[in-house]
């Protein structure tokens, strides 16, 4: 089928994922083709303490609609063992995600039928519509929700608990009405505002089988309640639904009014971002308590430590967000615990987790930045921020210098040892039961490069002693060259053996060239990492997370558990990753403006095509190892979206070339000087 002037293919989209999120950890999200393949699908997903306490509360829909050429459904469900019904639909003519998912259905009496889905920003609301744009004479909609009222990582289950009953708060006729939902005890309520009548008919629809967590190995068969019957006259305008769980003030009027108030507010904050990519940025950016964090990625992930302070350098700097960095960063600033920050933000009981020794690192590069973007565009910093902020980076120094969890600490060689047996603590950090796939005990190869960045910038913005800049760069070149191969071993001092070596050609080595504010490998040494990455580790989505032909590489991420953690970082191709590949590449090549727009063509503009595929208008978490690169895992992963923003509103923008000119020779300044730049 060709693209119609209604957006784009939706043959070729059918089983493309879409997302609206509300800014607190909720979202709506599902399939272009309308089945659900996920247990995270759904029309109402809240947070009860953003971003996380999720809970789906309306899990889809089944709507038909019927004119004078008979009843025809607009919607599919999938049923276990695989049986979809029904199978004879009106046919899908045409999708488009902007300003948000709106689907064109064609009726074989040739009535052409409109719907579309968008969520509120800052309100756990999702508003649905229904037009007929083509056609004449009577046609009615029936729209049957279906609920649950279960944390969102959990399947729901035919039981006698479920109250189906709802009470109807204002109207219910024609002119529509309002009514709420209240199926458990310490589940969130459910309101719905509606345009047409209400019918309670309540049921059970079971056995719905969500075919993405089959292939994952995991259960995958639901069962859902079907409390009543939406019913709808086309021919005498627009039906209309709105969902929403508690935290919306809803403004005066019907439900026409509230979704014509909803419509004017989401069109004018959408229309305010400059791009797709500004757009998906602000879906990771959230509430938490009265600051903000980001969200990993959607639909399962919360926030986590490591992939907040990477993806925060293009969600938030790049795009000129300072407040919302600077939130973020004070935020975390007192969860220092020896030397370390947790990798996950612990939630109201849980106790923080700390595996991660790149984690900590991360934040200082973050607050690096942010005080670099801060002075560049003549925003001052309130000096107790400063303050709080240098505090932060001067403790997390600290206690890697003198040793803290897991093994981590500074070896006699000013190099930063770390690991212990059973423990993950790189961003490689898959593990199944008791098993690390990668463990990486010793001197991993990108923790050294920022360590070593990590010591200069405690030096210009902490206060602390000039570190040793030289001799830790000779230090790190002497230990991680290889020279036979061109190219840096992985692990040096592997499991803490003095000499031994992991010569694995992983993209880890990139950080030594590119991604942070201080190379560590200039001139041929650099030239030549780079184009080994180049080609055995580039991919048009992304950096492959270990090369063809090394011992345990894997070529798809697919299967069970075990299969898919197994494949996860031996070969699976990572996009975040091409963000500091390509600012390496411009580097060894000096930074020049035609080198700037020639990685522009031939690195962004493909990895930019990806917002069109998996998760619309969003960049992938992974993807396989070998052609065609299917992408995998989570459809909308922040730091995806956040390196692909930093190379094109940074590292690949117009001018971009003049401003490294100037970054070369700050990077000569004394670390006294660069201090002194920083200062209010």
């Amino acid at each position: 089928m060709p693209t119609t002037d209604q957006g784009q293919d939706p043959d070729r989209l059918h089983d493309a994922e879409w997302i609206e999120t509300d800014g607190l950890g909720g979202f709506a999200s599902g399939t272009v083709g309308g089945v659900r393949s996920r247990r995270y699908h759904a029309l109402l997903l809240a947070a009860t303490r953003p971003p996380a306490g999720r809970f789906v509360l309306v899990n889809g829909m089944h709507a038909v609609v019927t004119t004078t050429g008979g009843t025809t459904p607009l919607s599919s469900q999938r049923y276990h063992p695989g049986v979809t019904h029904p199978g004879r639909t009106a046919r899908l003519a045409g999708f488009r995600d902007d300003p948000w998912p709106t689907w064109t259905y064609r009726l074989a009496d040739g009535a052409v039928i409109e719907q579309e889905i968008f969520v509120r920003r800052g309100a756990p609301v999702v508003a649905l519509s229904w037009r007929r744009v083509a056609g004449k004479g009577p046609a009615t909609l029936e729209v049957r929700p279906f609920l649950s009222g279960r944390d969102y990582h959990a399947l729901h289950h035919e039981n006698p608990a479920f109250r189906f009953d709802a009470s109807i708060e204002a109207g219910n006729g024609a002119g529509g009405g309002r009514l709420v939902w209240r199926p458990y005890d310490g589940v969130p309520p459910v309101t719905a505002w509606f345009s047409g009548d209400y019918r309670a008919s309540a049921d059970w629809y079971r056995n719905f089988l969500y075919e993405e967590e089959r292939a994952r190995g995991l259960d995958c068969v639901e069962d859902l309640a079907a409390p009543g019957l939406f019913r709808f006259d086309l021919d005498r305008g627009e039906a209309v639904l709105i969902l929403a769980a508690p935290g919306w003030d809803p403004p005066a009027g019907d439900a026409f009014a509230a979704i014509r108030s909803l419509r004017a507010a989401e069109r004018r904050r959408r229309s305010s971002f400059a791009s797709r990519l500004h757009r998906a940025a602000d879906d990771y950016i959230v509430r938490r308590g009265t600051g903000s964090t980001i969200v990993a990625g959607y639909p399962w992930f919360t926030d986590w430590g490591r992939d907040t302070f990477i993806a925060l350098r293009g969600l938030a700097l790049a795009t000129g967000r300072l407040d919302a960095a600077r939130d973020i960063l004070l935020e975390w600033a007192g969860a220092v615990s020896d030397g370390m920050l947790p990798n996950r933000f612990p939630d109201q009981g849980d106790e923080p987790e700390f595996n991660a020794v790149d984690a900590s690192l991360w934040y200082v590069i973050a607050v690096h930045d942010y005080l670099r973007g801060c002075a560049a565009r003549g925003s001052k910093v309130p000096r107790a921020e400063r303050a709080r902020l240098a505090a932060a980076v001067g403790a997390i120094l600290d206690g890697y210098t003198r040793g803290t969890r897991y093994g981590i600490r500074m070896d006699s060689d000013g190099l930063l040892a770390a690991g212990v047996e059973g423990v993950q603590l790189t961003w490689m950090d898959a593990k199944v039961g008791d098993w690390v796939v990668t463990p990486r005990i010793g001197k991993p190869v990108e923790v050294q490069a920022l360590w070593i960045n990590a010591l200069r910038i405690g030096a210009e913005i902490a206060g602390r002693q000039a570190a040793r800049w030289d001799d830790l760069v000779a230090a790190f070149r002497r230990r991680f060259w290889n020279e036979p191969g061109g190219f840096l071993h992985d692990v040096v001092d592997v499991h803490h053996v003095p000499g031994t070596i992991d010569p694995a050609f992983r993209p880890n080595q990139i950080f030594a060239v590119g991604g942070l504010p201080y190379p560590l490998l200039e001139g041929d040494p650099g030239r030549r990492v780079v184009d080994a990455v180049e080609a055995r580790l580039w991919t048009p989505l992304g950096l492959r997370s270990l090369a063809p032909g090394e011992p345990g590489f894997t070529p798809r991420y697919e299967g069970g558990i075990q299969e898919r953690d197994g494949a996860y970082h031996q070969g699976t191709v990572w996009p975040w990753l091409l963000g500091p590949f390509v600012e390496a590449w411009v580097r060894v090549r000096g930074g020049t403006s035609g080198a700037v727009r020639e990685a522009r063509e031939r690195f962004l503009t493909p990895l930019l095509a990806h917002l069109d595929e998996a998760g619309l208008g969003h960049i992938s978490e992974i993807a396989d190892a070998e052609p065609p690169h299917l992408p995998r895992g989570c459809p909308f992963q922040a730091w995806s979206v956040g390196e692909a923003l930093r190379l094109s509103e940074e590292v690949l923008a117009p001018g971009a070339a003049g401003r490294r000119s100037a970054g070369r020779r700050r990077k000569v300044e004394s670390p006294a000087r660069a201090r002194a730049s920083l200062r209010p």
